[in-house]
Parts: structure tokens; sequence; C-alpha cells
């Protein structure tokens, strides 16, 4: 494995999100790497949004409260970890369509290490491969270790 600078690691707040976090903390600190979570607000958010289903100022409300309850998630397990004090870490949310949002940051940022959860909330089987770490690994122009 590269000595990363950078590592990005994706997370859907879910326990398996949190270890790849922790795993990330500890190649950061063998490294004096940085690692940057990453959450990606789905852009299904907004599939509702005709007339009779909601307005689009609710939806602006809904978006905003979303992102602001997203951004206190981050901090929450940004301050989790005993290593997190040691490791430069940041934490940002975007929205859109997770795979794709995660290899673009990954390609815009100079990410060289994308530490990402092997599942995520949706646990549809846990013989699968989860569909958003599966779309990264085929797409990613880095180094990705897949943490179970």
């Amino acid at each position: 494995m590269v000595k990363p600078k950078k590592i990005l690691v994706p997370t859907d707040f879910s326990e398996h999100s949190n270890r790849a976090f922790e795993r990330a903390l500890d190649i950061a600190k063998q490294n004096d790497s940085e690692v940057v979570l990453l959450h990606v607000i789905d852009q299904d958010i907004q599939a509702c949004t005709v007339d009779y289903c909601l307005t689009e100022d609710e939806v602006t409300k809904m978006e905003k409260r979303v992102m602001e309850n997203a951004k206190n998630s981050l901090h929450q397990i940004q301050t989790k970890f005993p290593l997190s004090g040691e490791v430069k870490t940041s934490a940002e949310v975007v929205q859109g369509i997770p795979y794709e949002e995660i290899l673009k940051f990954q390609e815009q940022n100079g990410v060289d290490l994308i530490v990402i959860a092997s599942r995520g909330r949706s646990a549809i089987a846990k013989y699968f491969l989860g569909s958003v770490s599966s779309n990264v690994l085929k797409g990613a122009k880095c180094e990705t270790l897949l943490v179970k």
C-alpha cells in the first residue's frame, strides 16, 4: 500500500462505516495523513417534489434540515474515536448519487486512498457487497481498502 497523504472515508453513519473510519485513523496516524469523512445525501430525497407531495419550499426546508443533521452527525463521529484528536480530520457533506459523488470527490481533492465499509445501513443480505462500495471499487482511480 502506498503511503497516503489524504484518505477518504465515505460514511452513511452505520457501524460498518464507523469501523472504516477507525481503520483510516490507524493508517493516517502511521503515515501522518489527513482523513476526510464524506457523507452523500442521496438525491432521492428530491424524488417527491411534485405539487401533491411536497412544495418546493417544504423540500428546501427539509434539505436544509437534512444537511444540518448530517453535519452534526459527522462532527459526532469525528470526536467519537480516541485517535481523532491525533490525526487531522475534516468532514464534507454533498448531495447526489452516493458512489458518483464519492468518485468525483476522490478525483477533485487529491485523495490517494479510499477506506470504505463493505456494506452500509441497507444490509439487504450479509452475503452481498453493498452497491455503493462495489461501484466505488470499480470506479476508483486510487487504492481502495474495503473494511468488513
